[in-house]
């Protein structure tokens, strides 16, 4: 595995069948963390068609987390009645720092990043416009191109605890 990708499900606070198919994990309102139907290792060879596709044209070598809200967002001053809580994004920086660890990934921005900056860095993907994860409502002033910096940064303060 080569890196990580960071998602919201757009969804409720807690994963339905979807989520399961589409991550490796998925994180509930209350930073319980689910196994998806896939393992990340199913992910290194996406020919096959058994894979987790939560990335396009990313998902291969690729984890897929994500953490379950953000239904109904419009915008950061209307972020829907499913905002993410600092509770889950706590358990996926976490969970992003032990798969680190387990995978030998290495926190850069090209290593641990959401799906926002995949699509920004690939433009030609469908991934190209997508905004998760662009907005930490717990962390408003946060700006859009800066909220992967401050995952990253959380993800090598839980590496260093490890």
């Amino acid at each position: 595995m080569k890196r990580i990708i960071l998602h919201w499900t757009a969804g409720t606070y807690f994963p339905n069948n979807t989520d399961l198919t589409h991550y490796h994990f998925i994180i509930d309102k209350n930073g319980k963390v689910y196994n998806g139907k896939y393992k990340p290792e199913d992910n290194e060879n996406c020919n096959d068609g058994k894979y987790a596709a939560h990335t396009g044209g990313g998902n291969t070598g690729s984890i897929g987390i994500s953490v379950c809200g953000m239904a109904g967002f419009n915008s950061r001053n209307n972020p829907g009645r499913y905002p993410i809580t600092q509770k889950q994004m706590e358990a996926a920086f976490k969970l992003c720092a032990e798969l680190c660890k387990r995978y030998s990934i290495p926190v850069t921005n090209q290593t641990v990043l959401t799906h926002y900056e995949f699509g920004l860095a690939n433009p030609r993907t469908t991934s190209a416009g997508k905004i998760d994860i662009s907005y930490i409502p717990y962390c408003p002033e946060i700006p859009a191109r800066s909220v992967g910096d401050y995952i990253r940064n959380k993800v090598k303060w839980y590496c260093s605890k490890l």
